[in-house]
């Protein structure tokens, strides 16, 4: 059996902080997520960009919640398990702006 590996949702302070390290993203409103929106220079950039991090979320077994539109990728993250934020995320986000560049 495979061993269940769980995180816990961060607190408020500590989301914030992690958040204010964050470049891009925000808190999404109504809701224990964080958000941030990438813009590249056409469809093939945008879709390497998603094709580098699901390599990384698959690794790690922690994906993205995300939305492709030609130029655009939208992405939301909160670790559904733990209801919220978690380092998980946190942890995403970085592998993600600096993928993106």
């Amino acid at each position: 059996m495979k061993e269940v590996n769980m995180v816990e949702k961060l607190a408020s302070e500590a989301r914030k902080a992690a958040l204010a390290s964050l470049s891009g993203w925000s808190e999404v409103s109504g809701r224990d997520a964080i958000s941030r929106t990438f813009t590249f220079k056409n469809f093939n950039e945008a879709f390497g960009f998603m094709t580098r991090v699901a390599l990384v979320a698959e690794k790690n077994d922690h994906h993205p919640e995300w939305r492709n539109v030609y130029k655009t990728v939208e992405v939301v993250l909160s670790t559904h398990d733990a209801g919220g934020v978690t380092q998980r995320d946190i942890a995403l986000a970085e592998a993600m702006n600096k993928i993106a560049g």
